[in-house]
């Protein structure tokens, strides 16, 4: 059976002026034409050629000896190329685009965005794109406990966080509560592993250890009070929305930085209010 959307190795069951047909048993029952422009010099009756099984513009089967950029079941990160009325059309490294309908957007998409897609056959039995790549994703990892990733936010949950494709091959999450700063979809992050579920989904922070992030969440703070005049207009007593608005920690975080500097010797607290020394 000739698979659409993947590659395969098919034989040479007749050559024509235009290309060589190609099948995958000897009486060519199932064929896809293979362009002359695509085929080997040495093709002749019999050859085997390693090919990509896609559909043209009249949507008729055709084969290609080139690689595209994903395969059926693949996640990968695509240009688009131009918008219409039906959705985006993504540059997969063929000559005709695939699509990635609007129904399939997890967010607007605009020509020269990257975007991480997966490759589908649709109800029509057409190849296209679509940004919920959850399904398409890993759940086995190699990673495990506080291993350092980097993965693409491909969709955001106000329920759940940011739902990431580590190496864009793995299932991850950053909770919402290890949610800091403006993460949208698309973006590129670093990240911890906080933990590894039983389904081998992972569990990430944005941030370090409390031990390690310590240091580094003192000095942005010392850098905010320097740049603040010398002086923060709220200090630890604050509300937790407060801290997190305008210092990207928790509560808790802000507290340990503030210690930290505290006992440093770096700055005083007064009422309302964080003073350098």
């Amino acid at each position: 059976m000739i698979r659409l959307g993947e590659k395969q190795e098919l034989t040479v069951i007749k050559k024509v002026e235009f290309g060589v047909y190609l099948s995958d048993t000897p009486d060519g029952q199932e064929k896809v034409l293979l362009p002359i422009k695509q085929m080997p010099k040495d093709a002749e009756e019999g050859s085997k050629i390693e090919v990509f099984i896609y559909k043209d513009s009249s949507d008729r089967l055709i084969a290609t000896t080139n690689t595209p950029k994903i395969m059926l079941g693949d996640v990968r990160v695509l240009k688009v190329k131009e918008t219409g009325k039906i959705g985006a059309f993504m540059d997969w490294g063929l000559e005709k685009d695939v699509l990635l309908p609007f129904r399939e957007q997890t967010k607007k998409v605009s020509a020269g965005d990257e975007v991480l897609c997966a490759l589908y056959v649709d109800k029509s039995g057409r190849l296209c794109v679509t940004m919920n790549v959850y399904p398409y994703l890993l759940s086995k990892t190699p990673y495990g406990k506080d291993d350092k990733v980097i993965g693409t936010v491909y969709e955001m949950s106000d329920n759940f966080g940011a739902f990431v494709a580590v190496d864009d091959i793995y299932s991850g999450l950053i909770p919402k509560k290890e949610l800091y700063g403006n993460i949208k979809i698309g973006d590129s992050v670093n990240a911890r592993v906080v933990s590894v579920k039983e389904d081998g989904r992972l569990n990430l922070s944005l941030r370090e250890k409390a031990y390690l992030q310590m240091d580094t969440d003192a000095e942005k703070l010392m850098k905010m009070i320097e740049d603040n005049g010398g002086r923060l207009p709220f200090t630890d007593k604050a509300s937790p929305e407060l801290i997190r608005e305008k210092t990207a920690m928790s509560k808790n975080e802000f507290k340990r930085a503030v210690g930290r500097l505290l006992k440093e010797g770096r700055i005083s607290i007064g009422k309302d209010s964080i003073e350098k020394k």
